[in-house]
């Protein structure tokens, strides 16, 4: 058994022991998300301090715990605070949280995030989902051993965002009347924000806005093979769409200005999803 899969199975272990509660969605709570849990019937909460290994979130406004409950009659787990690669972790505990919640149940997992938007309609305060994303300097977190349990060594990866989920959030934020961009999301590795040659160059990738996080996330679950959705909540422009210095206040006061609208299109894609899947 190799290491990482051994943490991993211990991490379930400590999960089994102390909550008894099978989730059918896992949402990982991103920047403007953090109210999220008060729309939810709680049932249980698992602080990763209490999870043998568990890396601990160190990232400002991220509480760093499970909760489990019903969103109306879904069973879901939220994840308050995620693990970055900035913060000094090994890759392989960067997605120990999203592996985790794939053994405990959860077959659709529900990404969101702060990202900084490169122009063309992409500005603060809009939400965009994901619909494809590119990867830059961050490790893969499938190098290495192969879990074979988990998933086979080489997982495809056409269409990581699945294609049925991102409709049902398109016509949920049209039935909501919430303006929803599409694009492509790209992660670096922070903690620096990145440079206007970087963003340059991600823009003439194709990626529409970027952050540090999400992609690695969705690797690993992709080769579980549970099925993917993202949004991101665009807080500030990138390095050379503005003169303004960017800072955590900006990316944080823009995402608690849209948390609501934010919230309510999570909400109810998430309830439209399980419909659809059940």
């Amino acid at each position: 058994m190799s290491q990482v899969y051994e943490k991993l199975m211990n991490a379930y272990r400590c999960y089994q022991e102390q909550v008894d509660f099978q989730p059918r969605i896992g949402l990982v709570l991103g920047s403007g998300l953090g109210t999220f849990a008060r729309e939810v019937e709680v049932k249980a909460t698992l602080p990763y301090s209490r999870i043998e290994g568990f890396p601990v979130s160190t990232a400002p406004g991220h509480a760093g715990q499970f909760v489990f409950g019903y969103l109306e009659d879904v069973p879901i787990v939220l994840m308050q605070g995620r693990i970055h690669f900035y913060e000094g972790y090994d890759i392989t505990d960067v997605v120990l949280p999203e592996r985790l919640m794939g053994l405990m149940g959860a077959r659709v997992l529900f990404l969101t995030n702060a990202a900084g938007g490169f122009g063309d309609g992409f500005h603060p305060g809009m939400l965009m989902m994901i619909t494809d994303h590119i990867s830059c300097f961050v490790p893969n977190p499938l190098v290495g051993q192969n879990i074979g349990e988990l998933g086979t060594r080489f997982p495809d990866m056409s269409n990581v965002y699945d294609l049925e989920l991102q409709e049902i959030i398109r016509q949920t934020a049209a039935r909501e009347k919430i303006e929803l961009k599409e694009g492509i999301y790209a992660q670096l590795t922070g903690p620096s924000f990145e440079t206007p040659a970087e963003i340059r160059m991600l823009k003439s990738l194709g990626a529409s806005a970027c952050g540090m996080s999400t992609v690695v996330e969705a690797i690993a679950a992709n080769h579980m093979n549970m099925r993917i959705c993202g949004i991101s909540c665009i807080t500030n422009m990138a390095a050379g769409f503005s003169r303004q210095k960017q800072t955590q206040e900006e990316v944080q006061e823009t995402a608690d200005r849209v948390g609501e609208v934010f919230c309510r299109l999570v909400r109810e894609s998430i309830l439209a999803i399980d419909r659809e899947l059940r």
